[in-house]
């Protein structure tokens, strides 16, 4: 049993806080995920997350010209230099204060922050030499009065606009200029957003947050002599001495136009201006966008896309996709505003992630949050397909049927549901006699019976699938069932643990109706049968596992697990990190598929992989879901510096107050309704390190967890698809035969692939000879083994050679079998063709 899983993405969540952008290409888009930068290719339809993390959750990203650095910042100012290619962390470093902005200069040379009320400009590392200190500070801009809140470059690099919370814009210029004192634009009556240039560098835009656009243009000689403040003239006549450059830094701006969004109690939030096409796109509190065409202020689009305030929004190069991100809902949104269709639509759960549930061939995972809906994920293209929102309270637990695309799902609103997955469709609804909260679920391994457990009458119902009727219900627990499982070996056995000390094992289908009660020491908090069914594992709140033999009804083995899931602490924390196992137990457990590990997660910041063959009780390995100090219980040592005079750890200060938005400071909560642990009064709420649920993927190769941050998935495989060969200049048919003549095989199958002509590889592929099919069929690179299946496929239906594509067919099957079942959902119209081809062979060979 393999032990190294890697970090492979996370589902769940597609936005948080911070900006969005766009690769220069416009087909990507990163989006910061808390601590971490998740990307979505929008042309191909996949995300995925890099491995790297941040300290605390991501305020700024910013991405060179080239689409080669990253830079992200966290909440703190400390920042991570990445190469965006590899997803490799070049360097790390700290800005010292919050970041609102970061912006790349267009010719990539410089770098602009904002720090505070000044604007810092950096020389851009270069990556591709090894630098002892690869951030060189080139200059510190000051003028501002209160936090500099943007930065925008001029077209040329040569100067930049920064706008501010003292409702005012500066422009500055990169290097002195004689005789250049720092512009103000001045006017606004609220904090200015951002500024924009034109494209040819004569007109300034700058928006305000309450909704006023004012554009900025050179001062006529009339305008100057009338204007009351004496400015002298003589940057006008310099600036004509001096020719074309600089045109921007010595051109004296005055305001042209004053224009007004006029959208009552409505604040800006956010705004991007895309220059080649003159489009200004607006994100409103209301949760409205709009795009309006300047310098004519016509309005060409508005649309409503959410119920909270869009935090961000970007363009991409080509002015076609808008990308918005709204961070109250965790929603992320591509819209082409030209044929007014979403590219991409994804949101995650509002709250946690409580459950989650493999479907039996591992390409897809269902997911249960406290916001009461069910989603579905893609686990190759990290994407949510579909969501049910039947449900009217937090769910509890899902589970996929054994046979069929069938989806069940257990919530505390007192229902069980049953979700058709080839219609998308709520089937069935399973309620008990009377209303109780439904906290656990399992579904028999036929599929025709579910049972659910109860968190306030201790019951056990079951119910048919075919007729939704009650079939029985189970007494004798004496508190809530936290878990239950069918027996998968089909030996009609039942488990359910509780909150009583006990687990019992119920004889469900049998006449005798035998049920054998096992007591333990704690609390039952989680159950797992071993794939065999033989024995039983179960989790207690004072952190061990229990083993017990079903058939022989004795207990086998317990492992002491509490030390192994202990770590982390709180802000309120009294007691030491190493100390700290009092509450640390595991609620979630599973078997890999052969029944030789155990993985277990629970009410900490680590997921344990145990060896539980042969009674042995061996911890494999620790899996750290999170480095993000922005949650509870990552820290293994307390900050002192964080602590007041009173005390106090100011992490726990409820700064709401000091917001600059109204609605952000109005507390909504009563005392009592908010989300916090322990004291119900305290209206602080923040999230804390954890792992609700813990599953393997059936096909073994990956696992997931339900963790605070969304669903993280560890895998295996390296996804991406390593390609050595590249279309150069070189690759003609002509090269391909002489390869081919050469005897070179194997390349010339490749480069046959890569030039993708039919008569080219059908050639290639027919001059290989038997003996060598093996050996190419190892050596072949993996992404183009579907693409040769294909070929075999279609090659299979019109040519005589039988024996030959069988072979080719059987020895690909065979070396790359594996590699093809993991991902048997992206590979589907491959194998029913091989399976159509091979069909009509064997019929004809049947008839001769």
């Amino acid at each position: 049993m393999k032990s190294n899983y890697k970090f492979s993405n996370i589902c769940g969540t597609v936005y948080q806080q911070g900006n969005v952008l766009y690769t220069p290409d416009g087909h990507t888009l990163f989006s910061p995920v808390g601590n971490r930068v998740s990307g979505f290719d929008l042309v191909n339809n996949k995300s995925w997350t890099f491995a790297f993390e941040n300290r605390k959750n991501i305020s700024a990203l910013a991405l060179s010209p080239d689409g080669h650095i990253l830079i992200s910042v966290d909440e703190d100012g400390r920042a991570l230099l990445v190469n965006a290619k590899r997803g490799v962390v070049l360097h790390h470093f700290n800005f010292r204060k919050p970041v609102k902005d970061i912006k790349f200069s267009p010719d990539g040379k410089y770098i602009a922050v904002t720090h505070g009320s000044h604007i810092q400009v950096w020389c851009t590392p270069n990556h591709l030499v090894r630098e002892f200190a690869p951030f060189n500070l080139h200059r510190t801009y000051t003028g501002h009065h209160d936090d500099a809140l943007s930065i925008t470059w001029s077209p040329d690099s040569s100067c930049f606009m920064s706008t501010s919370r003292d409702m005012t814009a500066r422009l500055f210029t990169l290097h002195p200029l004689e005789g250049f004192r720092p512009k103000t634009f001045a006017g606004h009556k609220d904090a200015v957003l951002n500024a924009y240039f034109s494209e040819d560098g004569k007109t300034i835009y700058t928006v305000s947050r309450d909704g006023a656009v004012f554009t900025w243009k050179e001062k006529t000689l009339e305008e100057d002599e009338s204007m009351s403040d004496g400015e002298p003239l003589a940057s006008t006549s310099k600036a004509s001495n001096r020719g074309t450059t600089n045109a921007i830094a010595n051109t004296r701006w005055g305001v042209f136009k004053r224009n007004y969004f006029n959208q009552e109690r409505t604040r800006v939030i956010c705004t991007t201006f895309h220059a080649p096409s003159n489009l200004l796109v607006v994100g409103f509190s209301t949760g409205i966008f709009g795009l309006w065409e300047i310098p004519a202020f016509t309005n060409i689009h508005n649309l409503s896309i959410s119920q909270e305030k869009i935090s961000s929004v970007a363009i991409n190069a080509s002015g076609e996709w808008l990308a918005f991100g709204a961070k109250k809902l965790g929603q992320l949104l591509v819209w082409e505003w030209q044929s007014e269709s979403y590219i991409l639509k994804q949101q995650g759960h509002y709250f946690d992630v409580n459950t989650l549930s493999y479907a039996p061939d591992g390409q897809t995972v269902a997911t249960g949050g406290d916001d009461g809906k069910v989603k579905i994920w893609s686990t190759y293209s990290g994407f949510c397909f579909v969501t049910f929102t039947e449900h009217t309270a937090p769910i509890s637990t899902v589970s996929f049927a054994k046979q069929g695309n069938i989806l069940f799902s257990a919530s505390l609103d007192g229902t069980v549901r049953a979700f058709d997955l080839i219609r998308y469709r709520n089937f069935r609804t399973f309620t008990s006699p009377f209303p109780v909260q439904f906290s656990s679920l399992a579904v028999d391994p036929s599929g025709e019976v579910v049972a659910a457990g109860s968190t306030d009458s201790f019951e056990v119902f079951l119910w048919s699938v075919q007729t939704g009727k009650l079939l029985d219900i189970l007494t004798g627990h004496e508190g809530p069932v936290s878990s239950l499982a069918f027996s998968p070996s089909g030996a009609n056995q039942l488990a359910s643990a509780s909150w009583d000390k006990t687990v019992r094992v119920w004889n469900v289908f049998g006449r005798s109706r035998a049920v054998e009660p096992f007591q333990l020491t704690s609390d039952v908090l989680a159950l797992a049968f071993r794939p065999d069914g033989r024995e039983l594992a179960a989790s207690t709140l004072d952190g061990q596992i229990t083993f017990f033999d079903i058939q022989e009804g004795k207990q086998t083995n317990v492992i002491d697990g509490r030390k192994d899931v202990s770590g982390g602490r709180k802000a309120d924390d009294r007691v030491s990190a190493a100390n700290n196992s009092s509450g640390k137990s595991y609620n979630s457990l599973s078997y890999t598929a052969d029944g030789r590990c155990l993985l277990a997660g629970g009410n900490s910041k680590y997921v344990v992989l145990y060896d539980v063959r042969e009674g042995e009780g061996v911890m494999v390995k620790k899996y750290q879901i999170s480095q993000n100090l922005s949650l509870d219980g990552t820290e293994e040592f307390l900050d002192s510096r964080k602590v007041n005079d009173a005390g106090i750890n100011t992490d726990l200060i409820d700064t709401r107050g000091d917001e600059s938005d109204l609605e952000d400071r109005l507390d909504q909560s009563l005392p009592g309704a908010s989300r916090a642990a322990g004291d119900m009064s305290v209206r602080r709420y923040r999230q804390e390190a954890r792992t609700k649920c813990v599953q393997f993927s059936p096909t073994g190769r990956a696992w997931s967890a339900a963790s605070t941050e969304g669903l993280l998935i560890y895998s295996l495989d390296e996804s991406v698809s390593f390609d050595p060969f590249d279309l150069s200049i070189d690759l003609t048919p002509q090269a391909i035969l002489e390869v081919l003549a050469n005897r070179e095989y194997l390349k010339a199958l490749v480069m046959a692939f890569r030039l993708n002509e039919k008569s080219l590889i059908q050639k290639v592929y027919q001059s290989i000879p038997r003996s060598d099919i093996r050996l190419i069929s190892r050596q072949l690179p993996v992404m183009y083994i579907p693409l040769l299946l294909r070929f075999v496929a279609e090659h299979l239906e019109r040519s005589p050679h039988l024996e030959f594509d069988l072979l080719w067919i059987n020895t690909l099957l065979m070396t790359h079998g594996r590699m093809l079942r993991d991902r048997s959902g992206e590979y589907a119209s491959v194998f029913r063709m091989l399976q159509k081809g091979l069909g009509d062979f064997e019929q004809s060979i049947s008839k001769v």
